[in-house]
């Protein structure tokens, strides 16, 4: 009965959490395909495998419109395309890991971060983005502790505090 009864819990635990993620976010769920609905060209009416041929302001633009519209495989490559123009924008390696995450990808999503925390160490962002990853992997206590890291550096910080009290909800624990 004991287990029956920790069973249906994780299980509410992961409901929960799974119903928070659109409310929840990184600070930077995709509607029909990974690389969402919108059509593969870029703001300035090139095809995205002209993606090659952007400055790397060009390919920040390009790469923050595909991930707010969810077109989160377009996002990726013309992240990646910043990340190899801009090695030393963090920018650019927040939105390639927040696309890999949203991808599905954690293993390319490691990666970016891993160069995120090279280049910029343990800031509020980096532990924000490294705990949303986290959760959509379901490693809620990892997450959870994430966030807190990311909260003691930023206190403020709304999203940050957002989804710390999500997971703090649903693990019935302290947000703090």
């Amino acid at each position: 009965m004991r287990r029956i009864q920790v069973a249906s819990s994780r299980l509410a635990l992961l409901v929960l959490a799974a119903s928070a993620l659109p409310l929840a976010g990184c600070s930077t769920f995709d509607g029909i395909s990974n690389f969402g609905s919108a059509q593969p060209a870029l703001a300035d009416g090139k095809d995205v495998a002209d993606v090659g041929n952007l400055t790397a302001d060009q390919a920040l633009g390009a790469a923050r419109g595909h991930f707010k519209n969810g077109d989160y495989g377009y996002s990726a490559t013309a992240y990646k395309r910043v990340v190899e123009l801009a090695p030393k924008d963090p920018e650019g390696y927040v939105g390639l890991g927040a696309s890999y995450d949203r991808l599905g990808r954690f293993d390319l999503a490691d990666r970016a971060y891993a160069s995120l925390y090279t280049l910029a160490g343990g800031t509020a962002q980096y532990y924000n983005n490294v705990g949303y990853s986290n959760l959509l992997r379901g490693n809620l206590k990892v997450a959870l502790d994430d966030f807190r890291k990311a909260k003691r550096l930023d206190p403020g910080n709304v999203v940050v505090a957002n989804n710390l009290q999500i997971l703090a909800n649903a693990a019935g624990a302290s947000p703090a």
